[in-house]
């Protein structure tokens, strides 16, 4: 083959959808900048294997293994298929065909290793249809879960679909090609594949050179304009978790589980208060010109970019839900739709950031517009939302810090927790007994 305008066309397509995905993942980073910092630098080494067990391992996803061995066929294929993609650039670019070709019975190997994964993965992806649209099972039928969420979990599955019929469209077709001896690679004779050149000659065996050639095409130039097509309308979806979850389980909380955060200003209050050996009336005095710290987060700039961070990973799978006893018992609470509400809202105040600038107040918030005080305090803090996640993301940091903002910024509480909080406060325990009273139980007959 030699360069022409199919190749232009070729390096246009390749480079717009780059070039927008780069574009709309610049902005994304910006939005995860809008949270707070926080340091998440510590424990390199645990950290590095948490990832690879992880999020690269998928050592969570088999904890449900019909859902977790599905994806795990869809991970494998997708991350081996980058090879024969990588092929396809190079094809497209330099006018060639099956630049690879040359590597003899390794690369038949790797091309059938990739037929093979891709039927699994299209079996994984017909059993993720049924599974959503035909089983309705629960945790895919939330209220969260209508309208485009919804969709955009069917996308992917028709998009992996035609992926593969695209890949062997083209393979079988350039088989029975190569058979001929009119394949546009060099040579002749089966390629070798291990499905291709047993389904190839039986599917298409009986087409003239003609139209084989144009299913060869169609089947090449199907599969790049489908994986650039998914690559543009990857930072609209949850699908971008394949690039998120990475560094999302890097930087994800290594503490023991049930360990809360405490705000340094009030931890050291207390330290002033309680240590003996500090004099209080010595401290030093407060900087009249400070910002006053804000406890807790009503709106998603409250939050840390770890928290922003884990809602751009979210997948929806709804595990999290499912497990959430809050939820299970009818509550309002859904910690996925947690994830799901930072999400719209800090791709609502980026936009909003870029237009107008850092003065931008839509007058709407997180809290309240959002996620509903109902919801904050369903919450159970069991921490089984954080234990069932796949990529480790903390739904329960950012209920914390929200009800944070309710207690302590604007005196919200439930009154049953209202009456805990001054059973604690005068009786040094929840019960409303003095402490002089607490054994008599051991005296009654």
């Amino acid at each position: 083959m030699h360069f022409g305008i199919s190749n232009i066309i070729f390096i246009l397509i390749l480079l717009t959808s780059t070039a927008f995905f780069g574009y709309k993942v610049r902005q994304i980073i910006q939005n995860i900048r809008l949270g707070k910092s926080l340091d998440r630098n510590d424990n390199k080494g645990e950290r590095m294997k948490t990832m690879i067990r992880v999020a690269l391992g998928q050592s969570k996803m088999v904890s449900r293994p019909v859902a977790g061995i599905m994806h795990i066929f869809i991970y494998v294929a997708f991350v081996i298929t980058q090879i024969e993609l990588l092929e396809s650039i190079i094809d497209g670019i330099s006018g060639q065909h099956r630049i690879f070709v040359g590597l003899g019975g390794f690369y038949a190997f790797v091309i059938s290793l990739i037929e093979v994964l891709s039927v699994l993965a299209l079996v994984a992806t017909l059993i993720f249809l049924i599974r959503r649209n035909l089983l309705k099972i629960p945790r895919f039928v939330k209220s969260e879960m209508t309208g485009w969420p919804k969709l955009d979990g069917n996308i992917i599955l028709y998009l992996e679909f035609i992926l593969v019929i695209c890949i062997f469209t083209m393979n079988g077709a350039d088989e029975v090609l190569r058979l001929r001896g009119e394949s546009h690679a060099a040579g002749s004779g089966s390629y070798g594949f291990l499905l291709s050149s047993q389904m190839g000659p039986a599917i298409f065996g009986g087409m003239d050179s003609g139209t084989l050639h144009l299913l060869e095409r169609i089947g090449w130039w199907g599969h790049f304009v489908v994986v650039m097509g998914f690559l543009s309308y990857l930072p609209f979806s949850k699908h971008l978790h394949i690039l998120w979850a990475f560094p999302n389980v890097y930087y994800s909380n290594l503490k023991a589980k049930g360990q809360f955060t405490n705000m340094e200003s009030v931890t050291n209050e207390v330290k002033l208060m309680l240590d003996p050996n500090v004099d209080p009336f010595a401290a030093p005095a407060a900087d009249p010109e400070a910002v006053p710290e804000k406890f807790g987060a009503k709106d998603v700039t409250d939050l840390t970019w770890v928290n922003i961070l884990n809602a751009y990973t979210c997948t929806e799978c709804g595990r999290c839900t499912s497990s959430c006893p809050a939820n299970v018992t009818g509550k309002k609470l859904s910690p996925r739709k947690i994830m799901m509400d930072v999400r719209d809202r800090v791709e609502e105040v980026g936009a909003g950031i870029r237009k107008e600038g850092e003065e931008f107040n839509d007058g709407k918030s997180l809290l309240g517009d959002y996620i509903t005080e109902e919801e904050v305090w369903a919450c159970t803090s069991c921490n089984a939302c954080v234990q069932e996640c796949p990529v480790n993301i903390d739904p329960l940091s950012i209920i914390v810090d929200l009800r944070r903002y309710l207690v302590m910024e604007e005196s919200k509480i439930p009154s049953e927790l209202a009456t805990m909080n001054t059973n604690i406060e005068n009786n040094q325990a929840p019960w409303q007994f003095s402490p002089a009273d607490r054994l008599n139980w051991k005296d009654e007959a």
